[in-house]
């Protein structure tokens, strides 16, 4: 098994993680909070969504899924944003209002194809290309991708958690 076939299994786990989680859940479920300043699923989705299509998109140097599409407006966000949620406040979490469940899983698919497509063509020297001089060490690609994948199941692992706290409240 090649690097870039072991990154791609990874990501389709996340995405599997997301359908699982997503699945059957009506918009309430998704902006349910455990307290008042706790992450939903929804937030919890969209962002591990919102780093991936960011980080993948700038590895490759696409363009992001998010601005292909009135994504924002879809999630309840102002047009033209290009946030992902890190270092929102608690306000910022709960204005992520997705307008229906499957719109978490349409746009995630999408970032999951493009992540796909650009994996197909990886190599090691690929991998080991430096990105981001601003470290020491420097950033590779390679390191970057694991650490997207790294966010990704952290934060679908907190979604189920979320929706099993949702639905052993009888909800």
């Amino acid at each position: 098994m090649q690097a870039n076939e072991v990154l791609s299994d990874a990501f389709m786990r996340i995405r599997g993680g997301v359908h699982k989680t997503v699945a059957d859940l009506d918009v309430a479920a998704l902006i349910w909070r455990p307290d008042p300043d706790a992450n939903p699923i929804a937030w919890l989705v969209w962002h591990l969504t919102r780093i991936q299509d960011d980080h993948v998109a700038d590895i490759a140097a696409q363009e992001q899924v998010w601005e292909s599409d009135a994504w924002a407006e879809r999630f309840g966000l102002e047009p033209g944003t290009m946030d992902h949620g890190y270092g929102h406040t608690s306000q910022q979490v709960a204005a992520v209002r997705p307008e229906q469940p499957q719109v978490l899983i349409e746009y995630h698919d999408l970032v999951a194809e493009h992540t796909r497509r650009y994996l197909e063509k990886v190599d090691a020297d690929e991998l080991g290309r430096v990105i981001d001089r601003s470290w020491d060490p420097p950033v590779t690609a390679g390191v970057r991708l694991v650490s997207v994948i790294a966010d990704g199941l952290q934060h679908i692992g907190q979604a189920a958690y979320v929706r099993g706290m949702y639905e052993r409240q009888g909800r």
